[in-house]
């Protein structure tokens, strides 16, 4: 489908404000009407077009569907009916100090089924016919704990689509970190004229744990030193996401914020067997105040040039 770039046609930004927009059409109305361009196709295809621009900039929801879904996604959404719809060129042309066009909507049975343009047509006369469209997704978003990611859950959701709640039991695999998503097929809205329904999209946020810092499947731990440990080195017990402990040898001289890597030992990844790491951060403390024999102490070490 043909991209049609409706602030292109009428020649203003994106940012336009709708009295600029009103300027733009009014402009080139004068210039294309066929008042003052009869019998010129080429102009009747211009106002054609110019005008569908502006019946759809100058109305506030048309024109967001249009910035939110771009050109494609707005005409799958709205027929040349829908655009047109309740929209008054005569007052709008004749506003402008403009002949009318003899615009009409004909109605069959209540639904509208036909746009002309009686005694001229500069718009052509064409059938719009209602095609089945897909109905918008959907995306809830559901809090998990690292636990939770770990082993995989059972949760129980409760969401609205179309005009109906619904309660649903979604399988959380484990690994499924933030940012990743499920697809549950026509959970979504439904579809406009009998089109099936969009799909649901689960996405997973993890909460904030006590313990454990999350990037991806990696997880991130800070354990505190005392300076004698960090010169001398030490052996530290770090607890992991499944409820281990982990021996850290921890090497003497260790720079302050230096990250230690505890491989495999992080989050799984969905759908394989491995899984991220676990990076401990170590920190130094270095002490405020030292007390007469911590000084002396430290002035010996000084001495023997350490």
């Amino acid at each position: 489908m043909a991209e049609t770039d409706y602030y292109k046609i009428l020649g203003v930004s994106k940012t336009a404000t709708d009295d600029d927009i009103k300027k733009a059409y009014r402009k080139l109305a004068m210039k294309y009407h066929p008042d003052h361009a009869k019998g010129d196709k080429a102009a009747e295809e211009k106002f054609k077009e110019i005008s569908e621009a502006y019946a759809v900039l100058s109305d506030k929801e048309k024109r967001q569907q249009y910035d939110t879904f771009g050109s494609t996604g707005f005409q799958q959404r709205y027929s040349q009916e829908d655009i047109f719809k309740d929209f008054d060129f005569e007052n709008i042309l004749r506003g402008f100090g403009l002949g009318g066009t003899g615009f009409s909507s004909r109605r069959k049975g209540g639904q509208n089924t036909r746009f002309s343009f009686e005694g001229g047509a500069p718009f052509g006369n064409f059938s719009a016919q209602h095609t089945p469209i897909k109905g918008s997704d959907l995306v809830y978003e559901l809090p998990i704990t690292l636990q939770e990611v770990m082993t995989g859950a059972s949760k129980q959701i409760r969401f609205q689509h179309g005009a109906q709640s619904e309660n649903l039991t979604v399988k959380i695999p484990k690994g499924m970190v933030t940012g990743k998503k499920l697809r549950i097929a026509g959970k979504g809205e439904p579809g406009p004229y009998g089109g099936p329904a969009g799909d649901l999209y689960i996405t997973t946020q993890i909460q904030e744990d006590q313990m454990f810092d999350v990037k991806g499947h990696d997880l991130h731990i800070k354990r505190s030193l005392k300076l004698s440990d960090a010169l001398l080195g030490v052996t530290l017990a770090i607890p992991t996401v499944d409820g281990k402990q982990l021996s850290l040898k921890v090497p003497a001289g260790i720079k302050h914020k230096t990250k230690m890597r505890l491989s495999g030992n992080g989050l799984p990844h969905m759908n394989e067997d491995t899984r991220g790491d676990l990076y401990v951060q170590i920190d130094v403390q270095m002490p405020k105040h030292l007390n007469k024999e911590q000084k002396k102490l430290v002035e010996q070490l000084a001495e023997s040039g350490l």
